[in-house]
């Protein structure tokens, strides 16, 4: 679809289930790279970023099986650490393969998100943070490469709370022996989704949602069943459409802790915001 034509003037009004959060999909999809056992995802939206996730997972090695919301994913059988500029460059969230591929083999090689963009350096912190574990990372040629050289948990200070470098870090520190502390962490809800999904599997994560994360490496990560969080973004834009439309709209699965200072911004110019216990 090349563009939108909206008519409006009117109040919107009824009833929505909010889908699950891409931004949480993503990363939880990555870390399921780990996985010794099979993971059943539920609460999956339907993106094109989601079904690029699930081809470069397949392309690793992975099994991906979808039906309506729910996601199976196998990776107990792949022997492939690396990711191809073909897949890469159709999403940017496809660099957070990076760091589950270092936490199961130790080595990784995954061409930059839409390729090699020269004098940009987008993943700066990603790498800095890998590094800082005791992985040799270089870049050539569109790519990073990554393998261990003497990898063990440590302290890492983020010079910016990058979502997708405290998510990467995360996931290769929970397979690397010793305990690894970032500070300066995202705080974002989309980090903690990712700790439950991996203390799921039997990682030991704690302080997400916090500025300082400690991870505690496991040796190996089982299958889990795990429910994605909705997606406070869409559930946002809702909220915010029904307020400038005067209209009313109930909201179905949401968590009304990620929405708090949207409501508070709302109720401050006379909108009135009722929580429910069903919605």
């Amino acid at each position: 679809m090349n563009s939108l034509r909206l008519r409006g003037g009117r109040r919107l009004k009824g009833q929505v289930e909010i889908s699950g959060s891409k931004n949480a999909t993503l990363p939880i999809m990555a870390a399921s790279l780990m996985s010794m056992g099979e993971v059943v995802l539920s609460g999956v939206p339907d993106l094109e970023d989601i079904n690029v996730m699930s081809m470069a997972l397949e392309i690793l090695g992975a099994k991906v099986k979808r039906e309506a919301s729910v996601l199976v994913i196998d990776a107990r059988t792949i022997n492939n650490y690396e990711l191809p500029e073909s897949i890469s460059r159709k999403m940017r969230a496809s660099n957070l393969v990076m760091g589950a591929l270092l936490g199961r083999f130790q080595r990784a090689r995954v061409a930059y998100p839409g390729g090699c963009a020269i004098g940009v350096r987008p993943m700066d912190l990603h790498l800095k943070g890998l590094r800082n574990l005791g992985y040799e990372l270089t870049e050539e040629y569109g790519f990073m490469e990554g393998k261990a050289q003497g990898i063990m948990g440590k302290e890492i200070l983020l010079d910016f709370p990058s979502v997708g470098a405290t998510e990467n870090i995360i996931m290769a520190a929970a397979l690397t022996p010793g305990i690894t502390t970032i500070r300066n962490a995202a705080r974002e809800p989309e980090i903690t989704d990712l700790q439950n999904f991996l203390n799921g599997m039997g990682a030991r994560i704690t302080g997400a949602g916090l500025d300082t994360v400690h991870i505690e490496g496991v040796e190996r990560l089982n299958g889990v069943e795990y429910r994605v969080i909705p997606d406070r973004i869409e559930a946002g834009t809702f909220m915010v459409a029904a307020a400038i439309s005067r209209g009313e709209v109930f909201l179905e699965n949401v968590v009304l802790e990620h929405l708090q200072p949207l409501i508070a911004k709302l109720r401050e110019i006379g909108v009135d915001v009722i929580p429910k216990s069903s919605g």
